[in-house]
């Protein structure tokens, strides 16, 4: 743990997970939310919770795949990067119901594909011996970021009756992390 703590690509990628952390709590919290404020029903929410799931599963395997064949360092910038785009096109598009499901679609494919290079790249640095008590420790700086995009996210709606700060910060966000 001393030496892996003291390697910046290992707290880079803490830093990238508090990121994923924070962006997937917020959404999932939020994004209910921000449907609501947008005069659409429930059942947008739902569906499009549901997309995210559907298409975590595919980004996923994908990701997982394309850890054996590619840099997984480029594959975390190219996910992080992606977040941020679409969070940017979906800052400037109509707000339909389609908008959101293609939204959650988009989001979904990126969702927990950062989790097979992040692992990668944690036993690729440190070896396989110390995978688990290091992603662990990575894991925990997801966790944190969960805690701060769901908190976040509701002081933003409390304070400004809106989550607009929080799509900026969680565009900024991934967009630091896929430059790291």
């Amino acid at each position: 743990i001393k030496i892996a703590m003291r390697d910046p690509s290992y707290i880079y990628l803490h830093l990238g997970f508090f990121t994923c952390g924070f962006h997937i709590a917020f959404l999932v919290t939020h994004l209910p939310g921000e449907v609501a404020l947008c005069n659409l029903s429930a059942g947008v929410s739902a569906t499009a919770l549901g997309l995210i799931g559907l298409f975590n599963i595919a980004g996923s395997l994908l990701m997982g795949s394309l850890s054996t064949r590619y840099r997984m360092k480029s594959l975390l910038a190219l996910t992080y990067g992606a977040r941020a785009v679409i969070i940017g096109i979906y800052l400037v598009s109509p707000k339909t119901p389609m908008t959101f499901y293609v939204f959650a679609a988009a989001l979904g494919f990126t969702w927990l594909a950062t989790v097979p290079p992040t692992a990668g790249l944690v036993g690729k640095l440190f070896g396989m011996r110390y995978l688990s008590t290091l992603f662990g420790l990575t894991l925990l700086s997801h966790q944190i970021g969960g805690f701060f995009g769901a908190w976040l996210g509701g002081l933003s709606f409390v304070h400004f009756g809106d989550f607009s700060w929080m799509w900026y910060a969680d565009m900024a966000l991934p967009a630091a992390a896929a430059l790291i």
